[in-house]
Order: C-alpha cells, then structure tokens, then sequence
C-alpha cells in the first residue's frame, strides 16, 4: 500500500511498502499518488535518530514495568540494585525499545550480547550500529540523526513536532510524534 506521509514543514515521502517511492512537496505527490493514504503530521519529518547508548539502556539499564511504577518509578535504572534474570531482562529491553522508539530512535549503536535483548532490538526492527566511545549519561533520546532519505532507500524516519533540527535540539526528541521503520508506522503519539 503507498503512502504518503506529510508533515506542516518540509518534503513529504511517498512509502510504498518498506522503501521510499518518492520525496518532495505535498502537492505534488498527493497529485503523483492519488490513491495513496495520506498521514497528516505536526512537525518535521527527519530520518530518525542513532541512541549510542544501546548496551547501556537496553542491557545494563532496567525499564520498569508500569505495575513496577509505585515501586520503582517509570523512568530507567541505570544501576538497578536488584538481579534481572533473563526474562526479566528481555521485557525490559522491550519496553526500552518502545521508549526508545517514542524519541524518534531508529537505530542504536554498540554490541549487543544478551539473547534476550539482542532478540528484542531484533523483532522491533531497531537497526544495530557498530559502537563508539561515549561519554555522558545514557539517554532514551540521545543521538544524531541519520543521513538524509533517499528515494529506493528504506523507508525508517521519524516525525517531531518541532519547526526544524534546531528546534528538536532545543526542545529535545521527547517531541518525536510518529516512528517509522522499513515502511512500519512503530510509533504514534496519541
């Protein structure tokens, strides 16, 4: 099925299945690909972000699950003080992942070694980065944003409902309103 997703700022991009069909003013697409579904956006629509952070937020880090909140609270433990044994730690990489995904993260760099969170990254379809050094406290939204789309190129991008990358570095990735990845919308903000 194509669509077009069309954000207030900036090109819209024609998807047709998992790759990008097309990118370029609204108008003109909507009249290239009248049968397409179309998805109104706030915002800039970006190719997404890379979370260097993989091995700490999603390994080393535990991602309460919301009846945990009374207890431990809903933001991530980056030191818990408690075991997590393997199923545990696969949940929790899951919820991270969706958080992750809620910051207009489409990729996360470093190795990845634990089954369950490797499994996990996996079935999202989060793509996995040789790492680098990193400094700095672990962020869900972190990151630098991707080359730029290109038509024929798969189709994982984000939406923020910010004006430009100026703004989003203002106000911060927690604006993310959609993610896409291979042509999948992942994310939505309700």
């Amino acid at each position: 099925m194509l669509t077009i997703h069309a954000p207030a700022v900036g090109n819209a991009v024609v998807v047709e299945g998992a790759l990008v069909a097309a990118i370029g003013p609204y108008e003109e697409l909507a009249a290239a690909y009248p049968r397409a579904r179309v998805r109104q956006w706030p915002g800039v629509l970006l190719p997404g972000l890379v979370n260097p952070y993989g091995p700490e937020l999603l390994e080393q880090a535990y991602h309460p699950d919301p009846r945990e909140a009374d207890e431990l609270g809903a933001e991530p433990l980056l030191d818990p003080a408690f075991p997590v044994d393997e199923a545990r730690r696969g949940a929790s990489a899951r919820r991270g992942v969706q958080r992750m995904l809620a910051h207009g993260v489409v990729a996360v760099a470093g190795e990845l070694r634990s089954r369950p969170v490797v499994e996990a990254v996996r079935r999202s379809g989060v793509s996995v980065l040789p790492g680098s050094a990193r400094s700095g406290t672990p962020s869900l939204g972190a990151g630098a944003l991707l080359p730029p789309l290109r038509v024929g190129g798969p189709a994982t991008f984000a939406v923020f409902d910010v004006r430009d990358e100026v703004e989003l570095a203002e106000r911060g990735a927690a604006t993310c309103v959609a993610t896409v990845l291979d042509g999948r919308l992942v994310y939505r903000a309700r």
